[in-house]
């Protein structure tokens, strides 16, 4: 089982790789994306694309079929194959009456080996072609020190998670959390962190932290960087008037962007929420229409989480 002084190094190394995309991304920016393209109990869910999934046996997302692009495949040289970045998701339980795509299987597979294309493609990290899908209680838990939930607005923590996931934070690494909106969901999610963390707060992070500049100069007000989810845009958005949304209400609380931190004592990042704002969907929908992909894609998801995984392997 790896220390907190063994995350840490990893973090630097992965944190290292991403400082030579810059001439890459101008390159990656002349084109469009590739392709064009029931509950929540017991162990198999099914995807937006219709195949199941089980939960207790899958380990990788390049098993399940993807169903809104053609997924990239690409190899790394087999003296780097153990010494990669992961993308890792992870599977967690909703509140009850939450169908399937609602909850953790939310974009996956696509935007789970789009995401790790593009950091394979624009970055000198060698990135696991076939990605990670675990629970919190997996002894394998401590390799991936940067782990994702998509849709966190009805987690429900098993209490036999609790554990595992406070001993991983407290160690080095770090939750990233997408794709949840307004205030119902963002205080289930938070009384469900409050029960891993009991001590610790959150802090909106504003335009001037170093996480919105430490690789792309993301430039503001915060609502500039958000990403509607694709169905919501193309129902409602209206690129000719500049007073529209980039996307749909969705209830109180719903409207504004934010970016907040739990902070441990010592200020660093545990938890990472990406809160009302589909960055999920800016990986997995990124072939799907390519205004979609020009404007939010391209210039707002990719940008922020590669950002995101740079400040959080260096600091």
């Amino acid at each position: 089982m790896q220390t907190a002084s063994t995350l840490c190094r990893r973090f630097l190394w992965l944190g290292l790789g991403i400082l030579v995309m810059g001439a890459c991304w101008a390159q990656f920016g002349q084109g469009f994306g590739r392709g064009q393209g029931g509950g929540n109990e017991g162990q198999l869910v099914r995807t937006e694309g219709g195949d199941l999934v089980d939960e207790n046996t899958v380990r990788t997302a390049r098993e399940t079929a993807g169903h809104s692009v053609d997924l990239p495949e690409w190899t790394n040289p087999d003296a780097f194959k153990d010494d990669t970045f992961t993308f890792a998701r992870i599977i967690f339980h909703s509140l009850p009456g939450r169908p399937s795509w609602a909850g953790w299987v939310n974009d996956y597979p696509d935007a789970d080996l789009n995401l790790s294309y593009r950091l394979h493609q624009l970055t000198s990290l060698h990135i696991d072609p076939d990605g990670r899908v675990l629970k919190l209680t997996d002894p394998a838990l401590p390799n991936y020190p940067l782990i994702w939930m998509s849709k966190p607005g009805g987690l429900q923590f098993r209490d036999e998670e609790i554990a595992p996931l406070r001993k991983y934070l407290q160690n080095g690494g770090v939750l990233l959390v997408d794709d949840f909106w307004g205030d119902r969901e963002w205080e289930n999610f938070a009384s469900q962190i409050q029960r891993v963390l009991p001590a610790g707060h959150w802090k909106d992070l504003a335009m001037d932290h170093p996480i919105f500049h430490c690789v792309f100069n993301l430039k503001g007000p915060m609502n500039q960087l958000q990403v509607p989810s694709i169905h919501l845009w193309e129902r409602g958005y209206d690129p000719a008037n500049p007073r529209s949304a980039a996307s749909a209400y969705r209830g109180p609380g719903s409207d504004e962007m934010h970016v907040r931190a739990w902070l441990d004592a010592k200020q660093r990042i545990m938890v990472l929420a990406l809160f009302n704002t589909d960055n999920g969907d800016g990986f997995e929908r990124e072939g799907e229409n390519q205004t979609y992909f020009a404007e939010f894609s391209e210039p707002r998801a990719y940008p922020l989480i590669i950002n995101i995984i740079y400040y959080l392997m260096t600091n």
